[in-house]
């Protein structure tokens, strides 16, 4: 429902009108916001455009009629061939950036753009102007060279005339008052016969404003140069235009690769301009992974953190406890990534899915021009969405228009369906009924808005695995509603509906608790048959060694006792020896071929708090990623070491005055070093020696400053952090700590 060209309700929908109008204004041109193509692709683009320093596109007319003018053999105006000239230079700027380099992607695609001979050399003959050079065409310079000489005719005529001792008496001023375009005099009464013209206007004060013959037919001239500097012109644009029809295919082509281009770069100036990042983690399922969103909508948001792994998400609580803005915050989110825009977010540990369809149903969408009720707009809504496949739906207030026990059954079933249809779904409900016949369902997550019954504010928290209470009252009272008539109104609500809601509210909360218990205990016993099958499976690997072995050893002494049999039936005493020597052999070869072909036991997997032993040294574990383990030694060092190489030990840590080494930190160790001005050598020199002695100190982060200046010095110390065996990862500092002009690095 929701593809390209039918999106800008949604939009509406979840608060992103504005955000979405400030990122247009970074698009070269307008166009729909949806970005065509290989979603992979794109993003590869987009993060190598992210690391280099580039200049955006000045703002270009859209050319799909002029192309398909040319197509009708037509004539361009000099202004839109010069649109052309502008996307041209363009693609020359970029295919001649140094910083796109032969292993990138974009330079790939750069490469594969072959601009024509003839358009490059089109290209070079305007000036930064829809103005074309000089020297190019002889009669154009011409024209232009005529004009120039008429318009300082004009300028030299005027100065003559203004220091006539003729006209003297006459001139009210001796300023050039232009009136309609002309050049004229103010002049008192009686001039006639002091010069001739033609009187444009009167001024309030009764003088005259006069256009002087001699200007007059200046205008002339410049007007006959002009009509023929305009067929000039047209003679001009009318060759360019059919040399444009015969590059018509790459025209088109250009054209359409220079919007693709346009979203891409416009992304990536929106984010950086606005310190936003973009979500490229590929989920390979419909795990909903959020950490510290943002919604672009709030002034001063509080971010979320979701893990939404289920197949419905079920949001109860209290009123105006943000029920609302946290199905929009996840909604944003997924419409964000699906069109691949930058959000404020933790990006790194973040996972958004991609969704064919997605739907919001949030607004009422009670209309009296076509006499729809409220409830009745929602039936529609869910009638549009029941055969769609792939499907995001967010619900807000699903009970909204009708009796809330009969919505709650109708909606169970509707809700189901979907399910079973394998939808992601979000709704919001106040009410419990809902909540409390879905509960047991094991693809719904429930989770309430908090409310602080002490401050009598909601929170705009989630407590995940209950229901919340929706706190009517108290957010009647909280926005001016009388205390008089809130306590008459719990009157009438009655202590025995409390307690049944208090009953529904723990009864649910039960079968909750108790769903996720069994769920821990089934996984225990599930770890349990496991680990059951592997000790079957390595006793009878055992016994079949045993067995193996047995047998090779009642073989081998029957062979070796044969041997001695044989050697009492001699009676030469040096056959006798032969035959002993000969069951020793037996023997001993057996001794030598015998390794135990027991199964290898598994080594036991290294925990964080463990102590190990590292070749002599001894240590325990602080921290561990993988099967690299970080080791803090006895005599005080920290070492990334792989797990293979470390043997678990039981002897207590050494305490500090049994420490065989002592080691002191560098003096000079600091978190952070300043490079401005340095040169690239002198910097990555300083730099290394500031990262081993970071190593030393024991420090996981540090920071580098370098400015932004040319970018050259960040180039060289990107490509240095890149290839440095210790640094784990790095990225821009935020803007309050030096933006794009500083990294952080973890080490």
């Amino acid at each position: 429902m929701q593809e390209p060209h039918h999106y800008e309700s949604l939009i509406e929908k979840l608060d992103l009108k504005d955000f979405i109008e400030l990122f247009k204004d970074f698009f070269a041109r307008p166009k729909p916001i949806h970005l065509e193509g290989d979603r992979s692709v794109l993003n590869y683009f987009i993060k190598e455009l992210d690391k280099i320093v580039f200049t955006p596109p000045s703002k270009i007319k859209n050319l799909d009629n002029q192309i398909l003018h040319l197509k009708k053999f037509g004539i361009l105006k000099i202004e839109e061939i010069f649109e052309f000239i502008k996307i041209i230079r363009y693609f020359l700027y970029l295919k001649s950036l140094a910083n796109i380099t032969e292993e990138m992607q974009l330079y790939k695609y750069l490469q594969n753009i072959q601009i024509p001979q003839n358009l490059i050399i089109l290209s070079q003959h305007f000036e930064n102007t829809p103005q074309i050079k000089s020297g190019i065409y002889e009669e154009l310079d011409s024209l232009n060279l005529s004009l120039s000489r008429q318009k300082t005719q004009i300028s030299k005529s005027l100065q003559e005339i203004l220091h006539s001792n003729k006209l003297s008496p006459y001139l009210v001023d001796k300023q050039i008052h232009y009136i309609n375009g002309n050049e004229t005099l103010l002049l008192k009464s009686g001039f006639n016969h002091s010069i001739k013209g033609i009187i444009i206007s009167r001024s309030q004060s009764g003088f005259f404003y006069l256009l002087p013959n001699e200007i007059y037919n200046i205008h002339q001239k410049i007007s006959e140069l002009n009509d023929k500097l305009q067929s000039c012109l047209y003679e001009i644009c009318k060759n360019i235009s059919a040399n444009l029809k015969k590059e018509l295919s790459f025209l088109s082509f250009i054209n359409k690769e220079f919007d693709k281009f346009d979203h891409l770069q416009a992304r990536v100036h929106f984010a950086k301009t606005y310190n936003l990042e973009f979500v490229t983690n590929k989920a390979t399922n419909k795990n909903i992974i959020l950490k510290d969103f943002s919604h672009p909508a709030l002034t001063h948001p509080k971010s979320i953190d979701i893990d939404f792994t289920s197949q419905l998400l079920m949001i109860t609580g209290v009123n105006a406890g943000g029920k609302t803005m946290l199905l929009k915050s996840i909604m944003s989110s997924i419409f964000l990534a699906k069109h691949l825009l930058p959000m404020k977010i933790n990006a790194n540990h973040s996972k958004i899915p991609n969704f064919k369809n997605l739907f919001a149903i949030i607004a009422d969408p009670q209309n009296s021009k076509n006499d729809i009720s409220t409830f009745a707009g929602r039936m529609l809504n869910f009638s549009q969405i029941l055969n769609l496949d792939d499907l995001m739906i967010g619900v807000d207030e699903i009970e909204l228009g009708t009796d809330a026990d009969e919505a709650a059954s109708l909606y169970k079933i509707l809700l189901e369906y979907l399910l079973d249809k394998n939808s992601k779904i979000i709704i919001t409900t106040h009410h419990k009924r809902l909540a409390a016949m879905m509960a047991q369902d094991d693809r719904i997550q429930i989770c309430a808005a908090i409310f602080d019954e002490e401050k009598q504010i909601p929170t705009y928290e989630f407590l995940y695995g209950s229901i919340g209470k929706s706190y009517a009252f108290d957010s009647a009272k909280r926005y001016g509603i009388p205390e008089t008539l809130i306590k008459k109104a719990k009157e009438i609500y009655g202590q025995d509906k409390e307690k049944l809601n208090e009953l529904i509210e723990k009864s649910t909360q039960l079968e909750i608790t108790l769903k996720q218990k069994t769920a821990q205990l089934d996984d225990k016993i599930s770890q349990f048959e496991k680990k059951k099958q592997e000790q079957q499976e390595m006793i009878e690997k055992i016994q079949s060694q045993y067995d193996k072995e047995k047998s090779y050893l009642q073989t081998t002494y029957q062979e070796a006792l044969n041997e001695l049999k044989a050697a009492t039936k001699e009676k030469e005493l040096s056959n006798i020896h032969k035959k002993i020597n000969q069951a020793n052999k037996i023997l001993n070869t057996f001794k030598k071929e015998n390794k135990s072909i027991m199964p290898k036991q598994v080594k036991k997997e290294i925990k964080i708090g463990e102590r190990v032993k590292y070749g002599s040294s001894k240590g325990s574990v602080i921290g561990k990623n993988a099967d690299l383990c970080l080791v803090e030694l006895d005599e005080g060092l920290k070492l990334k070491i792989h797990s293979s190489k470390l043997k678990t030990i039981t002897n207590p840590p050494l305490t500090k005055n049994h420490f065989k080494i002592q080691f002191q930190n560098p003096k000079n160790a600091n978190i952070s070093i300043d490079l401005h001005g340095l040169r690239s050598e002198e910097a990555i020199e300083k730099l290394d020696k500031f990262l081993s002695d970071a190593l030393i100190a024991g420090f996981d982060e540090v920071i580098i400053y370098h400015g932004i200046g040319t970018g050259k010095l960040s180039f060289v110390i990107k490509n240095f952090l890149s290839t440095h065996p210790k640094v784990i990862d790095f990225n821009d500092a935020p803007p309050q700590m030096g933006g794009f002009g500083a990294k952080i690095v973890k080490l």
